[in-house]
């Protein structure tokens, strides 16, 4: 498990995103969930698998750095995106306030927000650059959110994110054969 020093860094981090649904995430209704450090990698996963019945780790939230900083992975995405509280709406590729389509009310400025696209598809997240009000008013080549993850790191960056039978294997010796 996490210790009492990572524990709350890592929760701030995710309630930049998600406030006070952080309790939703982890009381779930099909059951109660937790974190779990790894090789400085967070997973998350289901409270109540004992380590004798272990065939997966779970999801992948993060890692911390050598400086203890919380740093969110995309494959996280999947599980911030129903509690996201902040939402930012892309007419295209670009962060700025040009390909900005749509951007929900009160979100004030360096706000972790959840970045869909105008077909309601969550691509990533990052901090609001600006408020909603100041969105109106900047420049359209303007910074609207400052870069934190996207789904394309998924493909450029999955040597770093082990899935958890890989995890698994590294840790018992093991070798995986492809299916």
């Amino acid at each position: 498990p996490l210790t009492e020093e990572e524990t709350p860094v890592m929760y701030e981090k995710i309630s930049k995103y998600i406030r006070e649904n952080l309790q939703l995430l982890m009381d779930r209704l099909d059951g109660t969930y937790c974190f779990w450090l790894h090789n400085d990698l967070v997973y998350y996963l289901a409270a109540n698998i004992s380590g004798n019945k272990l065939v997966s780790l779970g999801t992948c939230f993060g890692k911390f750095t050598k400086t203890h900083k919380f740093w969110l992975h995309i494959t996280a995405l999947d599980f911030l995106v129903p509690y996201a509280k902040y939402k930012l709406f892309l007419y295209g590729n670009h962060v700025l306030k040009s390909g900005l389509g749509q951007i929900i009310e009160n979100t004030s400025q360096y706000q972790g927000v959840v970045v869909y696209s105008m077909s309601d598809i969550p691509l990533g997240f990052g901090v609001a650059a600006n408020s909603t009000q100041e969105c109106r008013k900047v420049h359209p080549k303007a910074t609207v959110v400052f870069h934190e993850a996207d789904i394309g790191e998924q493909c450029v960056g999955h040597e770093e994110t082990l899935t958890s039978n890989e995890v698994i294997a590294k840790t018992y010796g093991l070798a995986l054969f492809p299916v």
